[in-house]
């Protein structure tokens, strides 16, 4: 079996690490436990949390032991870390709620019950009773509030004011780290860039209390080729639940990355071995669109599940009249290799009754209200642009009305947005 950090590195997970060869040699020892925290001030995570919930899963399956840590309890002061503005603070209910729906999606990539078992922990466990007295006198006093203040994630909120509650993050986080190293032989902590300041502090605090050695390693901040956020489109976040981003919307969002994005999003994303994904640089126009369909049915599939996979995939190969994945791209991918049957269930729809069509009923009206646009004034600028179709027949005006003529013996009409984005007009009686 490969060494999980070779792996890591391979597929682009590293940007630092504390000690590369310490961290090599606790690796080459056997199995090694590590961890990753996450903010449970949402009821959902997103895409932006994928690359450390991928990275515990590597650890998986190379047979490390992940610890996925929800931080119910550092969740209750809100860590300052990339933020200008305090974090809204969550009550104890929020929090409870939260954690469990966090729970419950992290048991979608990590195996807590198998050989090798993940671990499910919460800190409110070990901080909510502290005993705030013995705390500071055991474990405040190994930090230097000289050294806390240079640190990044507090010298960015210095400038607009950083408060007490938030000044613990840092102290509470590293003692995080101290309790899993003690309780479950911790020795690797994994997380966002911006957690670098607060994971040295966690290695360090180790150290003062028990002369030993923990290490800290960080992942790249994600970004699109075009520099935007990773999960952030025009219709706002995408969640990895499915009831808050569809796994059809889910998929698309992968199908339409941009093209310099596609190998890159296959190592991070996508299990599939490196020796294919090597493939995609050579591949373009026609190919390349296989290649972003065996990332977004790869990336729905581990999120959602091969069936919701498979749903989103007939659903995008009818409206976008794709041709099959050809056998011989990425083989150790299961996507089906036919042409789809027709399936239009998870194309998002938009209903319209007979009566609506009858009293005239503007193609920018449908466009802005079924949320295909973002405003009239963008349907307008579309439709003059030429970029807004009703089955495939370009608009010409922005007062053009849909006809009942159009609706065929289904009732329904598709109504396209570019090139990319689709809906599904169904006329009601």
């Amino acid at each position: 079996m490969r060494n999980a950090y070779d792996v890591l590195k391979e597929r682009g997970f590293i940007e630092q690490v504390t000690d590369e060869s310490l961290i090599l040699e606790i690796f080459k020892k056997g199995p090694v436990t590590c961890y990753i925290g996450f903010d449970p001030t949402a009821a959902s995570l997103h895409i932006g949390s994928l690359v450390p919930i991928m990275a515990l899963a590597h650890m998986q399956k190379t047979g490390n032991r992940p610890i996925a840590l929800v931080g119910g309890g550092t969740g209750l002061i809100g860590d300052p870390s990339g933020k200008t503005e305090m974090r809204q603070v969550l009550n104890l209910e929020q929090i409870k709620n939260n954690t469990a729906s966090i729970e419950k999606q992290l048991s979608r990539y990590l195996d807590f019950s198998g050989k090798n078992s993940a671990l499910l922990l919460n800190n409110a466990d070990w901080l909510a009773n502290i005993n705030y007295i013995e705390f500071l006198r055991d474990i405040g006093r190994h930090f230097s509030v000289n050294r806390m203040l240079a640190a990044e994630s507090y010298k960015i909120r210095l400038e607009k004011g950083l408060n007490f509650i938030e000044f613990n993050y840092m102290v509470l986080q590293a003692y995080d780290y101290l309790h899993l190293f003690k309780n479950y032989r911790c020795e690797l902590q994994m997380g966002g860039n911006d957690q670098w300041g607060n994971m040295l502090a966690g290695t360090e605090l180790i150290r003062k209390v028990t002369g030993k050695d923990a290490h800290a390693l960080t992942f790249p901040l994600i970004t699109t080729s075009l520099g935007h956020k990773m999960g952030k489109t025009e219709k706002g976040t995408i969640w990895l639940d499915g009831s808050l981003t569809k796994p059809y919307e889910y998929y698309q969002y992968w199908v339409n990355c941009d093209d310099a994005d596609v190998g890159r999003f296959l190592k991070l994303f996508t299990f599939l071995p490196l020796e294919e994904i090597s493939a995609v640089q050579k591949l373009s126009d026609e190919k390349l669109n296989m290649a972003k369909a065996v990332l977004a049915y790869e990336a729905t599939k581990i999120t959602h599940g091969p069936e919701a996979a498979q749903a989103a995939w007939r659903a995008s190969m009818e409206a976008f009249h794709s041709k099959p994945v050809e056998k011989n791209l990425f083989p150790s991918s299961d996507i089906p290799r036919e042409a789809a049957q027709v399936d239009t269930s998870a194309i998002p729809r938009y209903y319209v009754t007979k009566k609506n069509v009858e009293d005239g009923l503007q193609v920018a009206t449908v466009c802005s209200s079924s949320g295909l646009t973002q405003s009239m004034s963008e349907a307008k600028r579309l439709i003059a642009q030429g970029g807004i179709y009703i089955n495939d027949r370009q608009v010409k005006s922005a007062d053009e009305k849909i006809e009942a003529s159009d609706f065929g013996q289904e009732k329904e009409i598709r109504l396209r947005k570019g090139k990319k984005k689709y809906l599904i007009v169904e006329m009601k009686n």
